[in-house]
């Protein structure tokens, strides 16, 4: 056991300082951002780990339909 003020183990709270480094992809893509044509995302049931994305409300709620469906099928309680 190392003893650090960013050792979250043993100290409470926020570390002092940065834990890490963002990725340079990251940065580019928050300075060189496109804004996307869609609104709206729910998980693809067909494509784990996708989602399903929509420009309209009324795609989505198909979309939301389709998931919830699904996850009634597989017995998950809510």
């Amino acid at each position: 056991e190392i003893d650090s003020k960013y050792n979250t183990y043993k100290y409470t709270g926020v570390p002092p300082g940065p834990i890490t480094m963002p990725d340079i992809s990251s940065i580019d893509a928050v300075l060189n951002y496109e804004k996307p044509d869609y609104l709206f995302m729910v998980a693809d049931v067909k494509n784990f780990g996708y989602h399903k994305f929509a420009k309209t409300l009324a795609q989505h709620n198909r979309n939301r339909r389709e998931y919830v469906r699904w996850i009634n099928r597989q017995g998950v309680k809510r």
